[in-house]
């Protein structure tokens, strides 16, 4: 198991890069940001590449109803990503049938895409199952040690199925340190939860209660056992719950960083 560090896009490029530098220091294997309207996760991780020469970046993940396979092509080139270092994630966004449009996109994403490896964002036993199947990761998200456990055993049935071996399971866990950590969590996720009705769902199906998806500590210990329990995943990543400035984000990544 390794871990990565995350932060949302459009993080001011005066601390993502040194952000990157330090995580990479700390024995991070990849930076991770996620996509939304108000910023592109490719353009981060951009910022991230000037200050980490050496590890892994992903953007997880960028919906298909909102950018073509094309338009994330032209994205690349124009930021100069090295496409070795790069785990794109991508997902259905609000679709109304997300495992088909998912289907329906992997040929094109094939094409446009060429030597990237593509992972698909999944909650649900389905697309799990297809992207054991067919994609090169697939990305867990708002998910309980458990419940990561459980999901990971419907990608390897579906890779079972399809006779290859299993690609590797990757996962944002929502993680605050200090003062009021457990407020910032909640908080987070209650905006999730009243996103949309699939997020619904999925925080229904794992049956934890309301805030505590995640992991929350007041120090160092509680924030390392936390993570530990995560072990279904390939690829932790950290998804920083913290003021965005590089005081305290570089205090969480080195609470969350990975042991020896």
């Amino acid at each position: 198991m390794s871990r990565g560090f995350g932060v949302t896009a459009g993080l001011d490029p005066e601390i993502a890069s040194p952000l990157a530098g330090r995580c990479q220091e700390l024995g991070y294997s990849s930076m991770w940001s996620n996509d939304h309207p108000g910023a592109k996760g490719l353009e981060t991780l951009a910022e991230y590449a000037k200050g980490a020469d050496r590890i892994d970046l992903g953007v997880a993940v960028i919906a298909l109803d909102r950018q073509s396979p094309d338009e994330i092509a032209t994205d690349i080139e124009r930021l100069g990503i090295d496409k070795g270092r790069l785990w794109l994630g991508l997902g259905a966004g609000f679709t109304e049938k997300p495992l088909t449009t998912m289907r329906e996109a992997l040929p094109g994403l094939r094409e446009a895409l060429p030597g990237i490896r593509l992972v698909l964002a999944a909650m649900g036993p389905k697309m799990c199952a297809f992207g054991g199947a067919e994609w090169d990761g697939v990305f867990f998200n708002w998910i309980t040690p458990e419940f990561a456990a459980k999901a990971r055993g419907w990608v390897e049935e579906g890779a079972r199925e399809a006779g290859r071996e299993p690609p590797t399971v990757l996962g944002y866990v929502r993680t605050a340190v200090g003062a009021e950590a457990e407020e910032r969590l909640a908080k987070d996720e209650s905006f999730y939860r009243d996103m949309h009705q699939g997020y619904r769902n999925h925080f229904d199906r794992q049956g934890a209660p309301e805030g505590t998806v995640g992991v929350a500590g007041e120090n160092e210990s509680v924030v390392q056992a936390g993570l530990s329990g995560y072990r279904a995943l390939d690829v932790v990543v950290v998804r920083a719950l913290a003021s965005a400035t590089i005081e305290d984000m570089s205090a969480l990544a080195e609470a969350a960083a990975p042991g020896d």
